[in-house]
Order: structure tokens, then C-alpha cells, then sequence
């Protein structure tokens, strides 16, 4: 007997419900969007703004609402085809804009990402998912943003904002949309079959290379910065990273595209990894340094994140704890130790040590994938079939060779070109912020103070209310992770 289909699930009910949508996948993937959104805005703005001295807050937490604001445009004007188009190059896609109706509305499509075997016949169609290329577009945008934000975080308290400004369009032009296309979009690392799954190499490698390579051009912080860098607010720090963390489940959750059992694998692994690895950072703080720091904690969980992130759905429960463990130690080691001993990593001024929860744990996370992911769940994303981890035998030995390939280029890349690029913007402007901004903050960028009232509302006068310092001396320093950044 044939069975009815609901109201509700029927297609061409109207004009906006054509037959090809898919309303799961779609309120999911816009969800999933909204979710990467509030990683960053107010996610990473609270966080930056929080982490940071005093008289930075405000510079911090602009630095990051300005960037998003501004890969929103760039997106949808040129930057999202040359990420998801036609090919132009093996690396990266053709420029142009993704704002008329008839491009939005019509089914979403990756039109670079149809995968051939060697005889040329297809072996894996073309990602065409139910929803509208308006849902897609939206999605990548927010990837794209927090990649740009994440790569601040390397510069914080020093960065001239108006270069900042030209920044932000160069990097995500010239850097972000080849890693993306490489990887994503259908190029050359996507059909040699690279394994990333949400972005361990596209956004996390990258924006700690970028943000590390920035961090030498422009020059370090004040003195006094660098030897005292409190938090103005803890407490708003664990807001902010609380955001981040149940954030990322539509950071990797939303990859498979639609609502699947892959998309489920992938937010259950990530919370797995997640909290494995801050514990982890917090036992070895306890170890070495006799107290479990808040902050240490927050870079636990951040490198668990990371690190689970080209994984995400591709490996097993078990495989996401031992991710953890080691995502919650080896950059632990070269934040902790390396740092303090290698004379280039101590030398360039990394405010919030984004190469070591960025660039390390997702280089890590990757060659991870590359040991651990299994067959059955690669078979349900990849576009290379047979794709399998190093454990599982079989062709997975030469997948740890294309995963520490895959991350090779991005770094090479993008050392290389956010050089140039901050070549180029140092011909216009200084990079660095003048002495007299670095020695007053907030106030000579902005004009404004993140704690601007005392008392019974009043403006802060030193003649009334005493003397005020982010410098305050106190009995005992602070040690730990709290000095690295």
C-alpha cells in the first residue's frame, strides 16, 4: 500500500520550498552557522577583551568585532567563489560575487569538488547539498571570520588598528580562500585526499602561522606589557570560552553538510576530545607548577578543540580521548618548556600563544587523522574512497605522509605570503603602534576605557579615587601559564 507524505514534508508547497530542500538539513546548517557566529561575536570579542591587560580590553575586543564585520563583506562581494567556485587555479577558485537572487536561492552546489578516478570516470559526485546556496554561503562566511580572529590573538595589545583595517581584506584575499580551496573546495590537497575534516589545516594551522608570521613583522609589545599581561576579568574569560566551546559543535557538526549520523559522530567526538584535554593541561599545571590555572585550563580546552577539529568525524570515541591526551600535553611542552627555551619562539611576541594552540594542535590534530581516522566513518565524507588511517593497515601509512604534506603547504603559504602582505601595509602604514598609544591603551586608540565608571557613576579622577594600575605590585607573583601570554 503506498504511504502518504505529510503536509509538511512535501516539496512545491510554494515558491521558497522547492523540491530539492531539505528542511532538516537546512534549519541545522543555518543553526550551525549562528553557533560558529557566536564564537565569535560576542564569543572571542568577550574573551580577547577580558584575557587581556586592563587598558587593552577595549582595543582587543575591537579588534576582533571589526574583522568579522569586515570578512562578512569581502565574503559575499569576491572572497566566497574564489573559496567554493569554478577553478582557476589548482589552489584557488575564481573571484566574483555571491549576492544575486538567482546565484542565493538556487540548490547549493561545490562545483570543483566532483572527484575521478584515473580513468577519468567518477568516483565521487559533485557536494550538492539540500539546502540553498544562500545557507552555504553563510556557513563558510562565519569559518572564514573566526579564522581572521583567531589569528589576532597573536597580535593584541600593539597592532596599529588602522592596519589592522587593511590587514584583515589582504589576509583573508590572498591566505585564507588558497587553504580553503585547497582543501575544501575542490583542489589539489581535496582530490590527493587530505583529510580535514572542519578545518584543523584551513582555519587553525593557518591562522597560528599567519598570526605567529604577523606577530615578527609588527613587533612586540611594550616592555612593560611583555614582563605584566594580567587578565582585567577572569571570570568574563570562562564566559567567552564557554562560548567557545559549545560553539563548536556547529563548528564541526555543520561540515557533513546536513543533519547525519556523521554530524553526530562529529559533536560527541569533539566534546570528548575537549574535555580530555583540559584536564590533562590542568594535572600537568598541578604537577609543575603547584596550581591549576583558570587560564591553563581555558588553553586546554582550546587545543582539545583544535586538535579534534580535522577529525572530528572520521574517528572513534577512543581515538578522540587519546587525541586529547596528547592534545593537552605536546602543546602544553612547547608552550611551557619550548617556548621559554628556543630563543625564536621567546623572541617574537605571540600575545596569546595562538602558534601553540593553533598552529600546534591543529598540525597535530592533523597527522592524528591521518593515524586514527576509520574507514567506515571516511567512507560516509571523504571523496577519496578506501581512505583510511594508519592504525586500520592498507593505504593508511601514506595518509600520515599526505596529512604532514597537506599541513607543509599551509604553513609554507602562509609564512610566506602574510610576509608580503604585511610588507605591503607597512609601505602605507606602521604596523606598530606609536610609544605614546602603547604606553596609555585604550584611551589614545579609542578614546575609551573598558572600566570607565567608579563610584556613584562618576568618571575616574585620581585626585578623587587614588592611583589605579593594571602594574599594581602584589606579595606574590603569578606563575604559570598566566606569564606566557
Amino acid at each position: 500500500m503506498a504511504s502518504t507524505v505529510p503536509v509538511a514534508y512535501q516539496g512545491n508547497l510554494s515558491a521558497s520550498v522547492p523540491v530539492w530542500l531539505n528542511k532538516g538539513d537546512n534549519a541545522w546548517q543555518m543553526i550551525a552557522a549562528t553557533l560558529v557566529g557566536l564564537q565569535s561575536v560576542p564569543g572571542l570579542v568577550i574573551l580577547y577583551g577580558s584575557v587581556v591587560k586592563k587598558k587593552w580590553a577595549v582595543n582587543s575586543a575591537f579588534m576582533a568585532l571589526y574583522a568579522f564585520a569586515a570578512v562578512v563583506l569581502c565574503w559575499v562581494i569576491w572572497a566566497y567563489k574564489m573559496s567554493f567556485g569554478d577553478k582557476l587555479l589548482p589552489f584557488w577558485g575564481k573571484a566574483g560575487p555571491a549576492l544575486g537572487q538567482k546565484y542565493l536561492l538556487k540548490q547549493s552546489a561545490l562545483p570543483a569538488t566532483t572527484h575521478y578516478h584515473k580513468d577519468g570516470t567518477v568516483e565521487t559526485a559533485m557536494a550538492t547539498p539540500f539546502y540553498p546556496m544562500a545557507t552555504m554561503v553563510w556557513f563558510q562566511c562565519v569559518f572564514a571570520a573566526i579564522t581572521v580572529i583567531l589569528l589576532a590573538g597573536s597580535l593584541l595589545g600593539r597592532m596599529n588598528i588602522r592596519a589592522w583595517m587593511m590587514f584583515v581584506p589582504l589576509w583573508l584575499t590572498f591566505c585564507y580562500t588558497v587553504g580553503v580551496f585547497s582543501l575544501w573546495g575542490g583542489g589539489f590537497l581535496f582530490h590527493w585526499g587530505v583529510m580535514d575534516y572542519s578545518g584543523g589545516y584551513v582555519i587553525h594551522l593557518s591562522s597560528g602561522i599567519g598570526g605567529f608570521t604577523t606577530a615578527y613583522w609588527v613587533g612586540p609589545r611594550s616592555t612593560k606589557d611583555r614582563e605584566r599581561f594580567p587578565p582585567n576579568n577572569v571570570l568574563l574569560m570562562l564566559a567567552g570560552a564557554g562560548l567557545l566551546w559549545l560553539g563548536w559543535a556547529g563548528f564541526n557538526g555543520g561540515d557533513p553538510y546536513a543533519a547525519n549520523t556523521d554530524s553526530s559522530m562529529a559533536v560527541l567526538n569533539t566534546n570528548i576530545c575537549a574535555a580530555t584535554s583540559l584536564l590533562v593541561w590542568t594535572w600537568l599545571d598541578v604537577i609543575f607548577f603547584k596550581k591549576p590555572s583558570v587560564i591553563g585550563a581555558v588553553q586546554g580546552m582550546i587545543t582539545g578543540l583544535v586538535c579534534i577539529t580535522p577529525a572530528a568525524g572520521l574517528v572513534q570515541g577512543w581515538a578522540a580521548i587519546v587525541m586529547g591526551i596528547l592534545s593537552g600535553s605536546v602543546p602544553w611542552f612547547t608552550m611551557m618548556i619550548l617556548h621559554k627555551r628556543w630563543t625564536l619562539l621567546h623572541h617574537i611576541d605571540d600575545t596569546l600563544g595562538v602558534f601553540h594552540t593553533h598552529a600546534v594542535a591543529g598540525y597535530l590534530g592533523g597527522i592524528l587523522t591521518g593515524i586514527f581516522a576509520e574507514p567506515e566513518l571516511c567512507s560516509l565524507f571523504l571523496p577519496v574512497t578506501n581512505s583510511r588511517g594508519a592504525v586500520y593497515g592498507g593505504s593508511g601509512g601514506i595518509q600520515v605522509l599526505k596529512q604532514l604534506a597537506g599541513g607543509a603547504f599551509i604553513i609554507g603559504w602562509n609564512a610566506v605570503v602574510t610576509s608580503i602582505i604585511c610588507l605591503v601595509v607597512r609601505v602605507v602604514l606602521p604596523l606598530r603602534m606609536p610609544e605614546e598609544e602603547l604606553l596609555i591603551g585604550d584611551d589614545a586608540v579609542h578614546g575609551e576605557e573598558a572600566y570607565a565608571l567608579w563610584g556613584d557613576g562618576e568618571k575616574y579622577d585620581s585626585a578623587k579615587h587614588g592611583l589605579y594600575s593594571d602594574d599594581t605590585q602584589h606579595q606574590m607573583p603569578s606563575s604559570g601559564t598566566t606569564q606566557v601570554v
